[in-house]
């Protein structure tokens, strides 16, 4: 029974909790305790989707559908397959370390931030298990209101400015993929993803080619966006800047290369191929961007920042070459992408509640003084340059070993930029942990790693032990749905090469 409703149970327990949390007294650590019972519950229910997962079922599972609004007909349908399943784990999982790493640096207007905070995770979620796509754009449009605001309310220096830079960089692509959710719907008379993959597969060729281009472009406007995708960044780094850590965790990636990955190849396949050879010269040059931007960064989290941008541009790779070992290099680099990135996030963040700056140049011979806070560093660094054994490696050898087949050249480019991601993380190390003692670290004694930061952060890292020497059993799950796409793209594109030869 509980397989009926799990999903809406996760969806809007975090929203039941932040109604909640607009009751409680602002006195001790209340908010914060009831928020991480709430996260806790949320991480929890999500851990029925992969312990209940049917690995023989095609197409989703989970699913709720059920008649929401007659006209325009609009159905409250949700359901997950294997490429949403994790990510729906990973958002549970991610929203216990937000509520660890704000534990004390969120010290004012603490009942505003666990609000706005738990609303977001629901927008999350709903994101992911939405496929009705007029509930979908809801919680994607809901993703972006608690972000902007809890970045113009607790950022750094400049907060209101980046959190309009954000809303507008997003927002107003999002207001084109309306228009296109309105167009379709005009042609198929359904917001069901389902019921429209169905028509389009079936009667796409009957509606006009240059209407279904322009409309696929608005998807992939919209998700691009808020990959970021190269060159549309421009938010990112002061975003990451401003942002309070647990929002700086969630800000990009995950929502819109799930997106492009469900919406763009799911609906789209013959758009999304003849785009192909673009998104992926793109994707070379952000990874490459991304790396040298990284290089010459002083400022820790605008360093990781850029580095996000080479990260996601790799992903966005692995997607654009639309064979089953990219695709699930791409969906299993976007979880441990996310997961060693929020955990590199966390740490930056208890940084700079010890020593207030970000900057590498104030610090130097950490290492001796704080040992297990190096360890956790030095750990995830690892982790997310792709060391052989940890997470960070699967999903960049899946993807770069799968594009070499198809574009050689961008591969052979995004390969060797992953050797500058390791120079300038190593960099970053060795700049702050090893060396001479700055004055700052001398000057400024502070505890090594406590109980409740060991406490979000040593789990982590087993994972990312875990995650890289275990990944068969994730893989496992999303292959179940890369698999039925990358066909589906392929049938495209033989179906384009046999027209061409006719026509010839």
């Amino acid at each position: 029974m509980l397989n009926d409703s799990i999903l809406s149970l996760i969806t809007f327990v975090p929203t039941a909790g932040a109604f909640v949390v607009a009751f409680l007294p602002r006195r001790g650590k209340v908010i914060q305790w009831f928020t991480l019972l709430v996260t806790l519950t949320t991480f929890v229910l999500t851990l029925h989707l992969p312990a209940h997962f049917n690995y023989g079922q095609t197409g989703f599972q989970f699913e709720q559908d059920r008649a929401w609004i007659t006209s325009p007909n609009i159905r409250y349908h949700l359901g997950v397959d294997g490429i949403s399943t994790w990510l729906v784990v990973l958002v549970g999982f991610l929203s216990i370390l937000g509520v660890l790493a704000s534990w004390n640096a969120i010290s004012t207007r603490t009942k505003e931030f666990y609000f706005l905070f738990l609303i977001q995770q629901t927008a999350m979620l709903g994101v992911f298990v939405s496929l009705d796509m007029f509930l979908y754009y809801g919680f994607w449009e809901l993703s972006l209101v608690p972000m902007a605001i809890l970045i113009a309310m607790f950022g750094r220096n400049r907060g209101p400015q980046a959190a309009i830079k954000f809303f507008l960089y997003t927002f107003i692509p999002s207001a084109l993929l309306l228009v296109a959710l309105l167009w379709l719907y005009s042609k198929t008379g359904t917001f069901d993803f389902v019921e429209t993959q169905k028509f389009l597969s079936q009667y796409g060729a009957l509606l006009s080619p240059q209407a279904l281009w322009w409309v696929s472009l608005a998807f992939l406007a919209a998700f691009a966006v808020k990959v970021p995708v190269f060159p549309l960044h421009g938010w990112l780094a002061d975003v990451f800047s401003e942002a309070p850590t647990a929002m700086a965790m969630v800000v990009a990636g995950k929502l819109g290369l799930y997106s492009i990955i469900r919406f763009n190849l799911g609906l789209f396949p013959e758009q999304s191929r003849q785009i192909a050879p673009l998104m992926i010269a793109l994707a070379a040059i952000g990874v490459l961007y991304g790396a040298l931007v990284a290089l010459v960064q002083d400022d820790m989290k605008r360093l990781i920042a850029f580095s996000t941008v080479g990260h996601l541009s790799l992903i966005l790779l692995g997607i654009f070459c639309f064979t089953v070992v990219g695709l699930n290099g791409a969906v299993y680099h976007v979880i441990n992408h996310e997961f060693s990135g929020a955990a590199f996030l966390i740490l930056l963040g208890i940084l700079y509640e010890r020593y207030g700056t970000y900057e590498m140049s104030k610090y130097g011979g950490l290492a001796a003084k704080l040992p297990r806070m190096a360890t956790l560093y030095i750990i995830t660094t690892l982790s997310l340059i792709g060391l052989p054994i940890l997470n960070g490696f699967v999903g960049e050898f899946l993807i770069l070993s799968s594009s070499f087949g198809v574009h050689p050249g961008w591969a052979i480019a995004a390969t060797v930029t992953v050797i500058l991601n390791a120079g300038y993380m190593l960099l970053l190390i060795q700049k702050v942990f090893f060396g001479p003692e700055s004055h700052l670290v001398a000057s400024h004694p502070h505890s090594d790693i406590v109980a409740r930061e060991g406490f979000a952060l040593v789990p982590a890292a087993v994972l990312m032990l875990v995650l890289g020497v275990a990944s068969p059993y994730w893989i496992r799950t999303i292959d179940t749905a890369v698999s039925r796409l990358a066909q589906n793209v392929a049938h495209v594109t033989s179906t384009l090469t046999t027209t061409i030869a006719e026509k010839r």
